[in-house]
């Protein structure tokens, strides 16, 4: 069962290049796990600190891999210092 992940972020006030480039930074590491078969940031045109991530892993062990890689991790502790608000995630499967 494919999954796919769409992350929403909103950067702080002037952050929002910080976290484009570490966004961006993930695209080739995470393009490399097994699992991952698409891994691509957005930014809204209307809105630049306004963000997404859409992914897609082969399931739920390949995403929580994912988690637990040093890509993440970097990623995770720039998120934390740069976003104006918590990420949302939304885990998605093909509608039957």
């Amino acid at each position: 069962m494919t999954l796919t992940v769409i992350a929403h972020c909103l950067a702080a006030p002037g952050q929002e290049d910080r976290i484009r480039t570490a966004l961006e930074a993930m695209i080739e590491p995470s393009l490399e796990e097994p699992g991952c078969l698409s891994y691509r940031p957005y930014a809204d045109p209307n809105h630049p600190a306004r963000m997404a991530v859409i992914e897609e892993w082969t399931g739920p062990e390949a995403l929580a891999e994912h988690f637990t890689t040093p890509h993440f991790q970097h990623v995770r502790a720039v998120l934390d210092r740069t976003l104006a608000e918590p990420m949302t995630i939304r885990r998605l499967v093909t509608a039957p």
